[in-house]
């Protein structure tokens, strides 16, 4: 039999290169030290705590009970593609067709496909940060440079017009970023996005991939899509889902809307690689969309009152440099503050340690900036109980006043 290295040493230089999700490390860590019998609190996923309306999962036990058990066309149902199209105008404004729509299994192929299907080894990937853990490995996985372009916490990290035209070379191909934004709840609004077009007017190479998946969950009640600037929205991917908004992770349903030439060549590259997503999921996103955005922002109004409840009490924790996030279900404090702090002859250096101190010492978990571009900043989801957010507050609150 081989051994470990001999094994890992057949892996290729693609997969080797490539990190874990830190979200999904972090929540495994939690479970393990759960299954040990510690009572751990989860703020690290970034998961709905609600169950997916009754509504959807009635047409998912409709689609069982009718037969949709086969294969998918790659794309997509026709009937959901059209579902998609009814959405963009309904709430973005949008006019597509159905040639201009692909269904993936999770918003997240959606931009894999995306990115795949554009980025050339060498072209640079200007990526807003702080950023999605999973935006610069997979501009990695496509040969692709990333080029991350840091907001400041006092603009709430939303990188601007100006910062974006300073990052532009002749090698950059493609612009990614996420409103309202994963890790940080930013959301770019209508003048900011539109100055943001302005800027990739002067430089016609360069595409945009815009992830809205966050969309209804925005405390603000305006979101702007990047594509409704006509100048540019033939070279924007707008990508969107249903995980968040109608709380359905577990269903797998995202979809992308582009122009056509950039649309076949997802569906050319997902025929490839996973072909058509589940039949059931998409029978039941089709009654997601057709109900509209009625649960979602019922779901919405209990995440604004938990962001409330958890800055209250986190402003009252010393060392957090906190801001109001406008969107998701996110905060991310500047915890800087600790490091250099010790305790029990343990030195805090950086947000990894200190996620890792409030993990074994406070039973919480969390996840640290650098996954996100950020090291100075931990992620804290709010997508839970105000029960056990009050309780993790408190749990934190104590083991960092440990620290000296």
């Amino acid at each position: 039999m081989r051994n470990t290295e001999e094994v890992r040493s057949a892996l290729s230089d693609r997969i080797l290169a490539l990190s874990e999700s830190q979200t999904i490390a972090m929540a495994k860590k939690a479970r393990e030290l759960a299954s040990q019998g510690f009572d751990v609190i989860n703020l690290s996923f970034g998961e709905p705590d609600f169950q997916t309306p009754q509504y959807i999962k009635d047409a998912a036990k409709k689609a069982i009970d009718e037969g949709f058990t086969f294969y998918t066309p790659v794309p997509g149902y026709p009937e959901l593609r059209q579902e998609i199209v009814n959405k963009f105008k309904r709430d973005n404004n949008l006019d597509y067709k159905p040639e201009n729509i692909v269904v993936s299994t999770g918003a997240k192929q959606s931009i894999a496909n995306a990115v795949m299907c554009l980025v050339n080894p060498g072209d640079e990937v200007i990526i807003f940060s702080p950023y999605w853990v999973s935006y610069e490995e997979i501009v990695k996985l496509a040969e692709g440079t990333p080029v991350p372009v840091m907001g400041s916490l006092e603009n709430d990290f939303k990188v601007t017009a100006a910062q974006l035209e300073q990052a532009i070379t002749s090698d950059t191909k493609l612009v990614m970023y996420s409103s309202p934004s994963n890790p940080t709840g930013a959301v770019w609004d209508e003048d900011e996005l539109r100055a943001i077009a302005k800027v990739l007017e002067k430089y016609p190479q360069v595409y945009v991939i815009a992830d809205e998946i966050y969309e209804y969950i925005n405390f603000e009640g305006k979101h702007f899509s990047l594509a409704c600037v006509d100048s540019i929205k033939d070279r924007v991917v707008t990508v969107n889902g249903l995980s968040k908004g109608y709380a359905m992770t577990g269903w797998r349903v995202g979809y992308m809307a582009a122009n056509k030439e950039i649309a076949s060549a997802c569906d050319k590259l997902q025929s490839q690689i996973t072909s058509g997503t589940s039949s059931i999921s998409q029978k039941a996103a089709a009654a997601a969309l057709q109900g509209g955005k009625g649960a979602a922002l019922e779901m919405t109004e209990a995440y604004r009152r938990r962001r409330d409840l958890v800055l209250d009490m986190m402003n009252d924790i010393e060392g957090f440099k906190t801001y109001l996030p406008a969107g998701a279900f996110y905060i991310f404090p500047d915890v800087s503050y600790y490091f250099g702090k010790s305790y029990e002859g343990k030195t805090i250096v950086d947000s990894d340690d200190l996620s890792m101190f409030l993990l074994a010492d406070a039973h919480v978990a969390t996840v640290d900036g650098a996954a996100f571009g950020a090291p100075q900043c931990i992620r804290f989801s709010f997508a839970t109980s105000d029960e056990k957010l009050t309780e993790a507050m408190r749990r934190i609150k104590s083991s960092l006043a440990k620290l000296q």
